[in-house]
């Protein structure tokens, strides 16, 4: 099954009317929603595996297809 924020990053990712730095940001903003969002189901009741994993998996892939440097990664960057 293909999360909401998966299809967000396909859709980013094939919008020929983005520029490179541009879509980098998007998809930047997704993975921080995606970390808040996995965050907060690690602290809580809820389902561990709610597709947050499969939405970082995803914005990660496309931020490297871009050469985008990692520029936050592991638990320092929370």
């Amino acid at each position: 099954m293909v999360t909401f924020n998966e299809m967000k990053v396909q859709e980013i990712m094939q919008d020929k009317s983005l520029g490179r730095d541009e879509k980098i940001a998007r998809l930047e903003e997704i993975e921080d929603e995606a970390r808040a969002l996995q965050r907060t189901a690690s602290e809580s009741p809820m389902n561990a595996d709610d597709g947050w994993d499969a939405d970082l998996r995803a914005v990660r892939l496309a931020l490297a297809e871009l050469g985008a440097d990692e520029r936050r990664k592991g638990a320092a960057s929370l």
